[in-house]
């Protein structure tokens, strides 16, 4: 597999599981890219849906993708401290085009304190059924869900303390 270059810029492309784009973020600068780990940086990018909407972010963002975990974690940096927003699904590929991962619904959001909350479990559970996923993708995506939520209470990987700090430091010198 391909990687993106260091100090490049690259989308981040959404998909679900029956192949239609979800979601497209523009232009994600390259702070750390390998065959197993990226971690990108941006600020107030464009987001487009599936549906041609499209959206501003509102604060500077790290994104920390692993080609081993069927989760990805995006670390928002706002006034009151680190938010963390996380996304089940595929771990990641690269194609020269775009960093590109099927999303499968649940999320996790992470507020500064390090409580969480588990989002979207009914969206899961209706896509479960009308895309038909497969019994080992529940399996994986329920092991996933283990796995980051227990990352998190012991403040692991991109949760560490100042893990967010210190990419986003990197990130302002592309800037």
């Amino acid at each position: 597999m391909s990687f993106p270059t260091t100090g490049s810029s690259i989308q981040i492309q959404s998909y679900k599981h029956n192949g239609q784009l979800h979601r497209v973020w523009e232009e994600t600068v390259i702070l750390r890219g390998t065959s197993s780990v990226v971690i990108g940086g941006n600020d107030r990018i464009i987001v487009t849906e599936s549906d041609g909407r499209q959206w501003r972010t509102r604060e500077p963002a790290i994104c920390y993708f692993n080609s081993e975990q069927w989760f990805n974690v995006i670390g928002m940096l706002r006034e009151q401290g680190i938010h963390y927003y996380c996304n089940l699904g595929t771990p990641f590929t690269y194609d020269g085009e775009a960093l590109k991962y099927i999303d499968y619904d649940l999320d996790v959001k992470v507020f500064p304190d390090m409580t969480y909350t588990i989002l979207d479990e009914d969206e899961f559970a209706l896509h479960k059924i009308e895309m038909n996923y497969p019994k080992e993708i529940n399996d994986i995506l329920r092991r996933s869900l283990d796995e980051l939520c227990s990352m998190i209470n012991q403040r692991k990987g991109p949760f560490e303390p100042e893990f967010i700090e210190n990419w986003y430091e990197r990130f302002l010198e592309y800037r």
